[in-house]
């Protein structure tokens, strides 16, 4: 029985991770680097220590990885300030629904808490959330699985009473490896076949996964 519902942030609830690749190509294209995307997709997900060592063995140890990603979440700061922050399709009604219908919410994220509380605040969701664990509050990031037994532990459930719903491959790995079903909903890349035989479900958006619960093919913990 579904008594938790766990969400990923960037690529899940907020359509991020395109405005992050375009940011990354900026600032690598200043220093006459090329960013692609096939690179990019490698680093999704990932906590900040495994971000920085990707791109260390890519463009060398002098690669001014804290400058660049300093410049990035400006750039991403700015044109949320202007544009706002864009949501994913689904996720406000999904949310309600949880809330409505007794499920606790715990948000579970690679991103650190100064960012995470920001855009909560920006997007009016943290209402929605009965807690959050970041990647600074974890000893070992995704792919390990402490994000989402810490996750477990605030929302007061084993982890065969939770769900996790993500995007990123190193996400799926993570739930696996916590023991927890993952529906994935995938963003800039479908998982491959290592990952996907570890989601429970591949969804093509969260209005699905609404539906996925209003129908009772998910178990619902009630009120």
């Amino acid at each position: 029985m579904i008594k938790a519902v766990i969400f990923d942030m960037d690529g899940l609830m907020i359509d991020s991770e395109r405005v992050t690749f375009d940011g990354y190509k900026i600032e690598c294209g200043k220093l006459g680097l090329e960013m692609t995307e096939e690179f990019y997709k490698q680093t999704l997900g990932l906590p900040l220590p495994s971000v920085f060592q990707k791109y260390h063995s890519r463009f060398g140890q002098d690669f001014p990885m804290e400058k660049v990603l300093e410049n990035v979440h400006r750039y991403m700061d700015q044109l949320f300030e202007q544009e706002g922050v864009p949501v994913k399709e689904g996720v406000d009604q999904l949310l309600k629904y949880l809330k409505a219908n007794g499920y606790r919410t715990v948000l579970a994220t690679s991103s650190n808490r100064g960012r995470v509380d920001k855009i909560l605040g920006q997007t009016g969701l943290a209402a929605y959330f009965d807690g959050s664990i970041c990647g600074d509050e974890v000893e070992r990031g995704k792919p390990d699985p402490d994000v989402f037994l810490k996750a477990c532990k605030k929302a007061g459930v084993e982890p065969e009473e939770a769900i996790v719903l993500e995007d990123s491959e190193a996400g799926i790995w993570a739930a696996y490896a916590a023991g927890i079903p993952v529906i994935c909903v995938p963003d800039m890349k479908y998982p491959e076949e290592g990952f996907k035989e570890k989601a429970s479900w591949i969804v093509p958006s969260l209005t699905v996964v609404l539906e996925m619960f209003k129908s009772g093919e998910l178990a619902r913990s009630g009120k």
